[in-house]
């Protein structure tokens, strides 16, 4: 080596140094010794549900892979509006991590003129932690024994079958709507208050049919009071073999409906510092144990790159855009 050649190096290394402790070199330093400090989980689910209990696990594994605590902050009701609001004006700098679903991610910004937040702006969201598919639930003495029953019945009697969900645009609203658009029938959309009163009138027939996760109306499923007629799924779901596709079970091709939940981060963290971040999640939920979990909960894992994802998020928003164009639904 010249010594030109040896001078240029350690000028190089030097410079380096120099930039580094003057803190010009934030992206690498950041993400060798991130995090600094606890890190807040801020999610808008209550405590005690298969959201929580994932986010819960999510806190763990990091907490120990992070050697810093790691905490979830419940901040559930309006939308998820609270809990958004709060991780904005928390830390901008990835210590604050905050859980999102595919509605305020993928249906909000079509169910809303104006959202207190955008999501193209405000949130990089960096990987889905789960995905839960919907099946079909009716009461276990029901007439429908395929979806092709249910569908032939909606359409001899237009807008008198009716199906239930909690509120207007969520997932179950939005799917059935958009298994209505893809049979071409019109029925009857009922509002209740909580889930448990949902899947109840399920079961006692007082509702046709509502889409369910194993997480929400798997307690009736197994004590017998109601079953699954089909799942929405593009192939039978692994916890429920016996249980056929919306396509098995004589109702339209390729009908999907899920929910799923992702960790967002701020917009502009460095990259190093947002591959640690998913890194280690992807890490945690790989371990046995939390598969074991997903299991009890009825979800199903969701590997994917970044950018796949991201176009994945944007077909579920023109999907739902589309929906609720079509239904002419808002909700301001």
């Amino acid at each position: 080596m010249s010594f030109r050649s040896l001078m240029s190096r350690r000028g190089l290394t030097a410079l380096a140094l120099a930039l580094a402790a003057g803190g010009l070199l934030p992206a690498t330093a950041s993400a060798q010794q991130f995090p600094t400090k606890p890190v807040r989980i801020i999610t808008p689910f209550p405590v005690g549900g298969g959201p929580d209990g994932v986010a819960r696990l999510v806190a763990d594994k990091l907490s120990r892979a992070w050697g810093q605590p790691v905490v979830v902050e419940n901040r559930p009701g309006g939308n998820g509006f609270i809990a958004i609001d709060a991780w904005k004006r928390g830390a901008k700098d990835g210590h604050d991590l905050l859980v999102l679903d595919n509605v305020h991610l993928a249906a909000y910004p079509a169910l809303f003129k104006k959202l207190p937040y955008d999501p193209a702006k405000d949130f990089d969201a960096l990987l889905p932690l789960f995905k839960a598919y919907f099946f079909f639930t009716v009461p276990t003495n029901s007439k429908y024994k395929t979806v092709g029953d249910l569908i032939a019945d909606a359409k001899a009697n237009p807008g008198k079958l009716n199906y239930g969900s909690w509120s207007v645009g969520n997932p179950v609203h939005l799917g059935s709507e958009l298994f209505e658009s893809a049979t071409g029938t019109q029925m009857e959309h009922v509002i209740y208050k909580e889930t448990t009163q949902l899947y109840t009138s399920v079961s006692t027939g007082e509702l046709a049919f509502a889409l369910g996760t194993s997480a929400t109306a798997g307690p009736l499923y197994r004590a017998g009071k109601l079953k699954f007629l089909a799942a929405a799924a593009p192939q039978r779901v692994s916890a429920f073999p016996d249980v056929p596709t919306v396509a098995e079970s004589g109702g339209p091709k390729g009908f999907e409906v899920t929910g799923w939940n992702a960790i967002a981060v701020p917009q502009g963290l460095p990259p190093a510092v947002t591959d640690k971040i998913k890194r280690d999640i992807e890490k945690g939920l790989a371990e046995a144990d939390v598969q074991e979990k997903f299991k009890s909960f009825g979800y199903e894992p969701f590997p994917t790159t970044r950018d796949q994802f991201s176009q994945f998020v944007k077909s579920e928003t023109q999907r739902f855009g589309d929906v609720i164009r079509k239904a002419n639904v808002s909700l301001d």
